[in-house]
């Protein structure tokens, strides 16, 4: 059985997606978490880092992302 591949990284269009949220609100919380985790603005945010943040079950955020 094959596993679906998923990405490594979640972007503002899917912060809009999961909470429902504006775009801007997504973009405004990347850069919480980038602060939070002492990211530089051109890295990454993991889908491991959002969910550790937010306190979503990676999970559900993955299922988001595939659909």
């Amino acid at each position: 059985m094959k596993t679906q591949q998923t990405r490594l990284c979640i972007y503002p269009n899917d912060i809009q997606r999961i909470t429902g949220k504006s775009e801007r609100y997504g973009r405004m919380l990347l850069q919480k978490i980038r602060q939070y985790f002492s990211k530089e603005g051109h890295q990454f945010i993991t889908v491991e880092e959002f969910c550790q943040y937010t306190g979503f079950k990676k999970e559900d955020v993955i299922s988001f992302l595939i659909s």
